[in-house]
């Protein structure tokens, strides 16, 4: 039985929603292995799309990566095997589309849970915040390619300079969001665009997706650079203004950075 989210299947439609609200449905360890077997068992189903959503709308959509389960100090805080890596991971590489459903504030992790996904559909109440600068950590390569394929670099910029929240008239501007529409025709909106997937060749969908994914996935650094990038990244990680901002959200406090 599921602890942290609620799923179905109907009409070849396969609907996953957080439901962990008292911890602003972020996304954990647990989250994560929930998701990931779902999507799975979906795939086992042929299901045609997945609607990622959430079981209540309320104020907060996802808070994003779980700090506590962040090392403290000296280690890589985005490694390959993080949960959230592996939760990007298997939504890119689901072959059907995978449509996010979103009312309410989407924090940190969460925006580049959404950079992932196929199609965002949102209401107004909706926002993006980017918040690693606020904690001190180094975001990884593939996280800000994923932003570069959907975000202006001077828009990507402001999101992870300032760590302040993209409403959601700016972020159907830039690209975020496919459409905005009223709370009360949301989850109508989405599925109705969901059941219009599923009267067209699934197979041809797959195909593109996976082209899709792998022309933008072409981004090619020799090993050189590739070694100077994950240096610049370990220099944050093992200095001090990452531990001290580990422990000031852990503390509820604001950081005092160098």
């Amino acid at each position: 039985m599921s602890n942290y989210i609620q799923s179905k299947l109907k009409n070849n439609i396969g609907t996953i929603a957080l439901d962990n609200y008292e911890k602003r449905n972020v996304l954990n360890n647990d989250v994560v292995d929930e998701i990931v077997s779902t999507l799975r068992m979906m795939n086992e189903n042929k299901v045609k799309v997945v609607i990622i959503t959430t079981q209540d709308f309320n104020s907060v959509w996802s808070a994003g990566h779980d700090v506590n389960e962040l090392p403290k100090a000296k280690q890589d805080p985005l490694s390959y095997n993080d949960s959230l890596e592996r939760l990007l991971r298997s939504v890119r590489n689901f072959p059907a589309p995978v449509i996010v459903m979103i009312h309410g504030s989407v924090w940190g992790g969460a925006c580049d849970f959404v950079m992932n996904c196929d199609i965002v559909i949102a209401d107004e109440t909706c926002s993006f915040a980017m918040t690693p600068a606020k904690i001190g950590i180094p975001y990884n390569a593939s996280g800000i390619q994923h932003f570069l394929n959907r975000v202006p670099i001077n828009i990507l910029k402001e999101m992870f300079f300032t760590a302040e929240p993209i409403q959601a008239d700016r972020a159907l501007n830039f690209g975020i969001i496919n459409h905005v529409v009223s709370q009360e025709e949301l989850v109508e909106y989405t599925y109705k665009i969901a059941s219009i997937i599923c009267t067209r060749s699934a197979e041809a969908i797959a195909v593109f997706k996976e082209q899709a994914r792998i022309i933008l996935n072409t981004c090619p650094i020799n090993p050189e650079t590739l070694e100077y990038i994950e240096q610049l990244r370990k220099n944050v990680y093992q200095g001090k203004n990452y531990s001290e901002g580990i422990s000031a959200f852990l503390e509820k406090r604001k950081p005092i950075f160098d």
